[in-house]
């Protein structure tokens, strides 16, 4: 590899770094959100895609979802 490939293969790097945390906090806030929803005040609509964010949610790794609730500072 050259200088300018390794370059570029860094700038690509801190990119996905950026684009990682931009996504932690956006699963961060969603694990709030769905915990602290009221289940009893939500449209039938509202409570699907609830499940469904729950049920994402559960996917990931516990290291993973603390990281998230750390970027938002919940954990």
């Amino acid at each position: 590899m050259n200088k300018n490939e390794i370059a570029l293969l860094g700038e690509q790097v801190e990119m996905l770094m950026a684009e990682r945390a931009n996504l932690l906090k956006v699963v961060g806030a969603a694990a709030i959100y769905i915990a602290h929803s009221d289940p009893e005040t939500m449209s039938n609509e509202a409570m699907n895609a609830a499940d469904d964010l729950s049920e994402m949610l559960n996917t990931l790794s516990e290291e993973t979802l603390q990281d998230a609730l750390s970027s938002v500072r919940a954990a």
